[in-house]
């Protein structure tokens, strides 16, 4: 009988250890589900070139074509850095403390998503090879106990022993060969989601600086001097100046 044939016939219920071999099989398979997921999703929120994106966003911005800007950024909306940087410009207009709020209320939303689940690869790693490990206990228990047995048949003795022997090594072979690519593969996703995460804060970081140096940015306004009397009142809100004379407005500034 080939190694192969040998190994699958291990999860016979009528082996030794055969329980182990099913509960393992189960972490393997629910571990390949999950990387399927995680690599479908990390690529589909990866954004292709993000420093030629960002600075065509930015570059609409600085020529205050911000529509333009916006239409960029719906075009990738289902990408993880455009929903930060989109939470920042639709606040454009609403001063720097509303746009460092949104950018980083966008963040804290988009980042749980990117990370969740990766974490579970690294944990079936670790119990396939724990579970491996007390499947190779359980097989030299049961290798010894026939050793040791009085009054036992040769025969069943050497039968017993090898029963034991291979429930140690299969349940052992299969622990590895469930939590090495495991393992593997956690690393893997764990660096994307992470360069992932160290682009948003760079190119959220950049773009929140544009968005506020323009919110302060220096309007000129000219009133005419014909329009001012000895009464002038200012109305100032967050993004908004009214002047008013002798309680009428003459002129709205939003900046």
């Amino acid at each position: 009988m080939s190694f192969f044939s040998m190994f699958l016939y291990s999860f016979n219920p009528s082996q030794a250890g055969f329980e182990f071999m099913w509960i393992i099989l189960a972490g393997g398979v629910f571990a390949i589900a999950i990387s399927i997921e995680r690599f479908i999703f990390l690529n589909s929120k990866s954004l292709f070139k993000a420093d030629v994106f960002v600075r065509n966003v930015i570059d609409y911005i600085e020529k205050d074509d911000v529509a333009s800007s916006v239409r960029l950024l719906d075009r990738a909306k289902s990408k993880a850095l455009s929903q930060v940087l989109q939470a920042g410009v639709e606040e454009i207009s609403s001063g720097a403390e509303r746009i460092r709020n949104a950018v980083d209320e966008a963040t804290m939303r988009v980042i749980p998503q990117l990370e969740k689940r990766t974490s579970f690869l690294g944990t079936i790693g670790n119990i396939a090879t724990l579970l491996g490990l007390m499947g190779t206990i359980y097989g030299l228990i049961i290798a010894f106990a026939a050793v040791g047995k009085p009054g036992i048949d040769p025969a069943e003795k050497s039968t017993l022993l090898a029963q034991g022997i291979a429930a140690a090594m299969n349940t052992t072979y299969l622990g590895l060969l469930i939590a090495i690519p495991c393992i593997t593969l956690y690393t893997i996703f764990r660096n994307k989601t992470q360069s992932l995460i160290d682009q948003i804060d760079q190119y959220s970081l950049k773009l929140v600086n544009v968005l506020v140096e323009r919110s302060y940015r220096t309007h000129k306004y000219h009133i005419k001097t014909s329009d001012l009397k000895d009464g002038v009142g200012l109305h100032v809100t967050h993004n908004n100046i009214k002047i008013f004379t002798d309680n009428k407005l003459i002129k709205e500034i939003s900046i």
